[in-house]
Parts: C-alpha cells; structure tokens; sequence
C-alpha cells in the first residue's frame, strides 16, 4: 500500500518505520521535521495525504487531530481509509469519522497500548472503533505494527476502550504505589512483598509486567530511573479524557477522578513531569500521611 504517516514522534515514527520495513511505500510528515527510517518525508502534510491508499495520524490531541483532518480528508482518495491512532476525546474522534465518512472514506480510531517499547517492537495492541469494512481495511497494516487489534463498535468506540483502560491503569499504579510505600514503613522486603502479591489476589499488570519499584519483577522503567515508558504527563492527559468522558455520560467515576486530581499534583507541582508514571513510588515512599 501507498501510506502516508502523519506525526513522526516518540510513538509514531517507529510505527511508521515497521510499515515501512514489511515494504509498505511509506510517506512521512512532522511538523517538527522528525523522521521514520525506510520512509520518504514529505516536505508538506498535503504530500502525505495525496494520493494515498491510507493515511495514519498519531498526534497529541483532538483539536490537532481537527485541524489535521480539516486539512488532508479534502485531499484524500474516495475509498481511502483515514487511521487515527491518537488518543483524544470520544467526541473529537466521533467527528472526524463523520467528515471522513461524508467524503468517501473508510475511517478508524484506532488508538493504542504498549508505549514506545511496543510501537518499536511491533507488539502494540490497537482499539478501534468504525465500521466492519474499515476495520478490515486496516486490519493487515495493525498486525504489522501490533500483536494484537480489537474491533470495539462503530466510531469513537476505539477511543472508549482506550479511555477506560488507562483510567484502570492509572488508579492501579497509584495503589500499587501506595503498597509498596506501606511495606516499606511495615517493614517488608519488596522483593518479599512483590513474591506474595504478584501471585495472590493483588496480581496486576502494574504488579507484575511493569513494577514501580527498581530491581523487583521483570525489567520496567524503574530500573532506569524512571525514565520514561509512558510518561507521567501522558497519564495526566489521558486520566483527563476519562474524566470528560465521565462527565459527558454521567458516569460516577471516584477513583479515576482521584487518580486525576494526583497525577496532576505530581506533574504540575511535584517533580513528576518528564518521568514514568511509576514513579508515583518514591513520591509516595518519601512522604509522610499528613
């Protein structure tokens, strides 16, 4: 196929790049002039869009993800299929997909799990949300860049399960942050505390595949100095999309909101921003209950 990739950056350019090496003919572009190896780069974000049997986004939010859609769907091929991988607001996705839609297109919201270690590994799991025919449309391009791809519904149902997932995976690092706090101040080895926990009813994936605490279970950004395989600040952004969405459906969700309410300290007045959403456990190991 004939690609055009729109946002060359952490995620999208070793994406772009798998597509590219499975010997998909990849056009990139980033407004920050970034690359994606075996890809050609557009010099204009309407050069990656021409032309093109599918268009991939990945870009930080959905008024960008607006402005860019505006821009490339009037310039796109009637059967084309438009991919967006970002993760945005419910609504913002839901739009795109009906102008996309009203112009010919195949559209998917397809966002991801996995953080950069799956983008380049190839091993992302992507949530997509359109219809049957899209879906199957990008189905082969997914099984490139992932290990894994989910037909969640019609538009927008993509950024749903997204939204859903991470507002667990926030609120289960903050508690498996909170434990392991605990364990220190009761005395409990954490290697002692990860070998009950890690095969009792506590199991989670926080736990057990991405352990916030430096030389205890498999290998996680805490043993780097948590530097960053999902970033705090991307867990903000995304605790922030749950908490809309839960307004907009009149959805109780406390946890979440409280999750919300701590990243947010931790990465605006803390020292959080730039690290590892894991890195909740020396926040809370070095504070006090006051």
């Amino acid at each position: 196929m004939k690609i055009g990739f729109i946002g060359l950056g952490n995620m999208g350019a070793p994406m772009a790049a798998n597509l590219a090496k499975a010997g998909h003919e990849v056009t990139g572009f980033d407004v920050a002039g970034t690359t994606a190896e075996g890809a050609a780069i557009a010099n204009t974000i309407d050069a990656a869009a021409t032309g093109m049997d599918v268009v991939i986004t990945m870009l930080p939010n959905g008024a960008i993800l607006r402005d860019v859609a505006g821009q490339i769907i009037p310039l796109m091929s009637k059967g084309a299929c438009f991919i967006d991988c970002s993760t945005v607001d419910v609504d913002s996705a839901r739009a795109v997909a009906k102008d996309a839609e009203n112009a010919g297109l195949l559209a998917v919201d397809a966002p991801v799990s996995g953080g950069i270690g799956g983008a380049s590994g190839g091993t992302l799991t992507f949530m997509a949300g359109g219809s049957v025919a899209a879906f199957e449309k990008a189905r082969p391009l997914f099984d490139i860049m992932g290990q894994k791809a989910v037909h969640c519904g019609e538009a927008g149902a993509g950024q749903a399960a997204k939204i859903c997932n991470n507002m667990i995976l926030g609120a289960t690092m903050i508690a498996t942050c909170e434990a392991f706090a605990l364990a220190d101040k009761l005395g409990l080895e954490r290697q002692k505390m990860f070998d009950v926990v890690s095969t009792s009813s506590g199991y989670s994936w926080s736990m057990n595949a991405y352990c916030p605490a430096p030389g205890v279970g498999p290998q996680s950004p805490a043993d780097n100095d948590y530097k960053p395989g999902f970033a705090a600040e991307l867990m903000l952004k995304d605790l922030g999309l749950s908490q809309q969405a839960a307004e907009a459906a009149d959805a109780d969700t406390p946890m979440g909101k409280l999750a919300l309410s701590l990243y947010k300290g931790f990465v605006e007045d803390e020292d959080g921003k730039g690290k590892d959403f894991s890195a909740m456990l020396p926040r809370f190991a070095a504070r006090g209950r006051g």
